[in-house]
């Protein structure tokens, strides 16, 4: 039987990247994506908004390039997989949160789309250690230079 577990969304981020180092050595980064959902109700014709919050995990070498390229406000693309946690707090209740543990980041911010990709960096990188040579986005050593075009999204 088949089984999927994907997360696909495009939004903006809602406060800078979060960057630490497990104890181990390796990198992760958090940050949170807004979406929005705009609709008619059918009885008022009022236009309605609802928001959408999602915390966004990355680990590895794409945790340190999203670190230089994410910031608040900066419009992102993501795909990966939900994960849920599940913890003790220190009141005593049980707590749980649902995350997207990202595989591919696309900034679509207008000051320098990247594209990074855990597929471009290899499972190898993404556990070795930072240097300065391998921080620079993918995008950027493509000479990608031109923008991205929401309208071109096929979604």
């Amino acid at each position: 039987m088949l089984n999927i577990n994907r997360a696909t969304i495009l939004g903006n981020s809602t406060r800078d990247v979060e960057f630490r180092t497990t104890p181990n050595g390796r990198s992760v980064a958090s940050f949170a994506v807004a979406t929005n959902r705009r609709w008619n109700d059918r009885e008022t014709g009022e236009a309605k908004d609802e928001v959408q919050y999602h915390e966004v995990v990355v680990w590895g070498k794409l945790a340190e390039i999203v670190r230089q390229v994410v910031s608040k406000g900066t419009k992102v693309y993501v795909e990966g997989r939900l994960q849920t946690r599940s913890w003790e707090g220190q009141d005593g209740a049980k707590r749980e949160k649902t995350e997207i543990i990202a595989e591919n980041v696309i900034s679509l911010s207008p000051k320098g789309s990247s594209y990074t990709s855990s597929d471009d960096l290899g499972e190898a990188s993404q556990d070795s250690a930072s240097s300065p040579k391998a921080q620079k986005p993918k995008g950027e050593a493509k000479g990608i230079e031109d923008e991205i075009n929401l309208d071109e999204i096929p979604f």
